[in-house]
């Protein structure tokens, strides 16, 4: 087995999709790979390889109830998982070492792997208090007005109506979600409309729609479920834009570091108003507000493209570096730097943004036309 291979297996591996025999070839190589392990420079790699498959092992390992009843069995395989593990994350760190003097591996990081962002999220209640809500406990965190809050699960907050307080249900509280770079969540509000929302993104909303039409605003990028009530319009309000719905699916994406604000509709219809102008988008159009323009283009689109970043994925569809980059920056909370007079470059593919972001910057320079270094939190573009 080269090189290549074995990788390829341990990729296969860590997804929990080989077949016995496959475990049994990566068992079998073990002997050549300490050879490698002992030419690793810095014995320290080994130590860190150990600790964090260490810790994989320890949550990989079963509920007390089942790990009673096959104890012995279950000690033998973990032991043989874990030296397969170990050896094959050995190799992978001597390639990585080796492969820096070639020129096909041109990212090039001088830190610690940064990682992708997660469910992580900061609410402000109406009378100012903030909850962090990643890491807080699921249950319930306040009743008020006839609605319950709860953290259903991680990544996931929802209101929830559980009294009708007829004529007196009059006061209106304003909740405000928070999505730092390198972060996403989910949201149900009180009339059961869901909400997705992306990285560097804040959605204010009444905790009780009381009134006459359902009014949100939004800063960033989310995704809309609208729950359908015919007799209470649904809008969001993003600077200069309104739009307007009674029950689809679409998507916003308004960041103020864009040059537009965008708007793709998935299902349904949505009427869009800037400017005293009005625009009505059917499914599978963009509606698109240049920031600074009175114009609202609409276009035709991949209507699945504009809300893969919710199902996990980056699409790039013939897309310019630069807003790529920004992209990558506030998913994985980097900074990035190009050089001065850096010649524009545009992209395609997909790739799963729950990867290294080595492993995203990779599939960039598979072009050739650009190549990255990677210094602390810094992404540095190079031609």
């Amino acid at each position: 087995m080269n090189k290549e291979e074995f990788v390829t297996l341990y990729e296969k591996f860590l997804e929990g999709n080989c077949t016995a025999e496959e475990i049994e070839m990566l068992q079998s190589h073990h002997d050549e790979e300490i050879r490698f392990a002992e030419a690793l420079p810095d014995p320290a790699d080994t130590k860190r390889l150990y600790l964090v498959l260490k810790e994989k092992l320890r949550n990989s390992i079963p509920d007390q109830e089942v790990f009673a009843k096959k104890r012995s069995l279950h000690w033998l395989k973990i032991a043989a998982i874990f030296l397969v593990i170990l050896s094959a994350a050995i190799y992978v760190v001597f390639l990585q070492k080796t492969a820096v003097t070639k020129p096909v591996d041109v990212v090039k990081t001088k830190t610690s792997k940064i990682i992708p962002g997660g469910n992580k999220a900061y609410l402000t209640t109406a009378d100012g208090n903030v909850i962090t809500l990643d890491g807080l406990k699921n249950g319930r965190l306040s009743a008020q007005n006839g609605i319950d809050i709860n953290k259903v699960k991680d990544g996931l907050l929802q209101y929830s109506k559980i009294a009708d307080l007829g004529a007196n249900n009059n006061a209106v509280d304003y909740h405000t979600i928070t999505i730092p770079r390198g972060g996403q969540y989910q949201l149900v509000l009180s009339d059961g409309t869901k909400v997705w929302l992306n990285s560097s993104s804040t959605l204010r909303y009444p905790v009780n729609f009381t009134k006459n039409e359902r009014m949100v605003q939004l800063t960033g990028e989310a995704y809309f479920e609208v729950a359908k009530d015919r007799t209470k319009p649904f809008r969001v309000n993003v600077n200069d834009l309104d739009v307007k719905v009674l029950g689809t699916h679409f998507n916003i994406m308004a960041y103020k570091d864009e040059n537009a604000i965008k708007t793709t509709l998935l299902e349904g219809s949505v009427q869009l108003t800037a400017h005293n102008k009005k625009v009505m988008l059917k499914p599978g159009e963009q509606g698109k507000l240049g920031y600074g323009s009175e114009t609202i283009d609409v276009t035709q689109v991949d209507a699945e493209e504009a809300v893969a970043w919710k199902e996990g994925y980056f699409v790039f569809d013939n897309e310019d570096i630069h807003t790529i980059m920004k992209r990558i920056s506030r998913w994985y909370d980097v900074e990035v730097v190009f050089p001065p007079n850096f010649k524009r470059a545009n992209f395609g593919g997909t790739v799963s943004r729950f990867k290294d972001v080595a492993q995203v910057l990779k599939s960039l320079e598979l072009t050739g036309s650009v190549h990255f270094e990677i210094k602390e939190r810094r992404i540095i573009v190079k031609p």
